[in-house]
């Protein structure tokens, strides 16, 4: 099995396009798909840019309210959700044929769960009564509607929310004129495949849409949906989380045993740098009066947002599971997620987007615990890659970042960081090619990339396993041993197991082609292609590349109570 793994493909408003060579990277998409085929692509969120219908689309007239009470009571008649479903559906059209995504979008298919800029920038991030009001809800029911036919090929309900049509407002209300000289499909049974929520989420008038599905005979996907719900507050619904753990272990079970790797999809990072210094500045009293400079002169420009009036960059940093008003959430989620690989014998490992550089984040047992890889169930990776096709931070940011990759304790037995794969910057020493991060910074890599992931062994019908490496079996390969000869470094910010030796461009999963071995019979091989030149307009990228082996808990119940 063979996944192929994007997020963020499209660009923030204002961008030079041209400047970045257009959605290139997908040219290096097709390269590989024709030398070693992907089975599926895994979309993580932002699969579209919806944000200009705010800047040049139909929300500018309502952007452009000064007063915020006229701004948040302004009505979304039919007038305007007739408007803003054209502006949509002309997005996704010109979108989706644009080259080289098109090519790339109809060869392979596709698995997609949405995050903001699906619908509009930040949208479940802002104050809860700005997101409330008529506008966003209404934007929010439009872009869900595209979000089912386009990404999922899915019929959209009959109606969206609109202030002339008050039974709109609730879940599967209809509104007559909507229907009017229209043939919309009826939903019949929902495909087993889907976790629908219970009820709708607080802004959208629709239940979130998690998913669950088999890759082959020993890999699952799972995908939460983590903006239906979404507030400043919450990222989904308890009962949401009750009712995909329960789903997702009974279909463990019903596996009995065949499922050996679980890749979960968080659209947002979830073992990722701490920035909670920057929160308590951007919302400290100190803020205060530059809001009031700006609101009254137009001084900071877009240091604050057109919407509910607080720092722009303060709906980014709410949306991160590190955020302090999430950390409960967080850390909740994922002593779940290591209850549920220890009982089913699952290795989990997460996959993320959003941020725009690429990083590789892990939770694992600390030293106290002594547990090996192969038997580590806390060991969760989370696989950053992002954006696939907008353009990257500045490099400031990603070395501020990789500076403040910390060790961090989730309880007493867990801790979590950032694996330092980066050994070199993508393609130097080439002509033309300037360096993305600071020499010192192996930890974020901040250059548009996508991911790479495919099952680490071949299971032959003799039940031997094999690879491509060389003719090498069962990770021999040159200048890797057994992983019981490994020792765990001193600073787990270096490889923590045999499959991270090496980690980066000289790693056997480095190109992503060939199968390394590396991670046992089940085990994973991981790459991110990073572009090494945005001007160049074919996306050549550099590959960095570790693996993930496989879990075996079962020798957790011969330790009794020590682990």
């Amino acid at each position: 099995m063979r996944v192929m793994f994007h997020s963020c493909n499209g660009f923030s408003v204002g961008t030079d396009e041209d400047a970045w060579s257009g959605c290139a990277l997908w040219n290096d998409v097709l390269r590989v798909h024709e030398e070693q085929p992907f089975h599926v692509m895994i979309g993580g969120g932002d699969q579209i840019y919806n944000d200009s219908v705010r800047v040049n689309g139909p929300l500018k007239p309502w952007t452009e309210i000064s007063n915020p009470h006229k701004r948040r009571d302004y009505p979304f008649n039919e007038d305007m959700r007739q408007k803003c479903d054209e502006y949509y559906f002309n997005n996704y059209t010109k979108w989706y044929n644009t080259e080289p995504f098109a090519s790339a979008n109809g060869q392979i298919p596709q698995i997609n769960i949405w995050d903001d800029h699906d619908i509009i920038d930040g949208f479940g991030s802002y104050t809860d009564h700005f997101m409330r009001c008529p506008v966003f809800r209404g934007i929010g029911g439009v872009a869900h509607k595209y979000y089912l036919l386009f990404q999922h090929h899915l019929p959209p309900p009959p109606s969206t929310y609109t202030t002339d049509a008050p039974q709109t407002e609730k879940n599967g209300g209809m509104d007559s004129v909507q229907l009017r000289d229209t043939y919309v499909l009826t939903q019949g049974e929902e495909d087993p495949c889907y976790i629908i929520g219970k009820k709708p989420g607080p802004y959208v008038e629709e239940k979130s849409r998690n998913i669950y599905c088999r890759l082959g005979k020993h890999m699952a996907f799972a995908g939460i949906d983590a903006r239906t719900e979404r507030t400043r507050h919450q990222i989904n619904y308890p009962e949401t989380y009750d009712l995909f753990f329960k789903t997702i272990s009974d279909r463990l079970a019903a596996s009995k045993g065949d499922i050996k790797h679980l890749m979960l999809l968080l659209g947002v990072p979830i073992a990722y740098p701490r920035l909670q210094w920057l929160e308590n500045i951007l919302q400290s009293p100190l803020i205060g009066p530059l809001r009031f400079l700006n609101k009254r002169f137009g001084i900071a420009g877009s240091f604050f947002n057109q919407f509910d009036g607080n720092v722009d960059l303060l709906d980014d940093l709410d949306d991160h599971y590190t955020a302090h008003q999430h950390k409960k959430e967080r850390k909740e989620l994922i002593l779940r997620l290591q209850e549920l690989a220890k009982k089913h014998s699952v290795r989990i490992s997460i996959l993320s987007g959003d941020v725009h550089l690429a990083a590789v984040g892990r939770f694992y047992s600390n030293a106290k615990q002594n547990i090996k890889a192969e038997h580590e169930w806390r060991y969760i990776p989370n696989v950053i890659s992002s954006a696939i096709t907008n353009k990257p931070p500045p490099t400031a940011v990603a070395n501020l970042l990789a500076k403040r990759n910390k060790i961090h304790h989730l309880d007493a037995e867990t801790d979590e960081t950032l694996l330092e794969i980066f050994n070199q910057n993508p393609g130097v020493g080439e002509p033309g090619v300037k360096p993305k991060s600071a020499e010192n910074n192996h930890a974020t890599m901040p250059s548009r990339n996508y991911a790479i992931i495919c099952e680490s062994s071949h299971h032959n019908a003799e039940g031997a396993m094999s690879n491509g490496v060389n003719g090498h079996t069962n990770g021999d390969v040159e200048g890797y041993g057994d992983n019981a000869a490994f020792s765990p470094p001193k600073n787990p910010r270096e490889p923590l197991h045999m499959g991270e030796k090496g980690a980066g461009t000289n790693h056997p999963a480095a190109q992503g082609i060939n199968r390394t071995g590396l991670g046992g019979a089940n085990g994973l091989d991981v790459t991110l292609r990073v572009e090494k030149n945005p001007s160049d307009n074919q996306g050549h990228t550099q590959g960095y590349g570790f693996s993930i082996p496989a879990l075996e808990s079962g020798a957790y119940k011969g330790q009794g109570e020590k682990w």
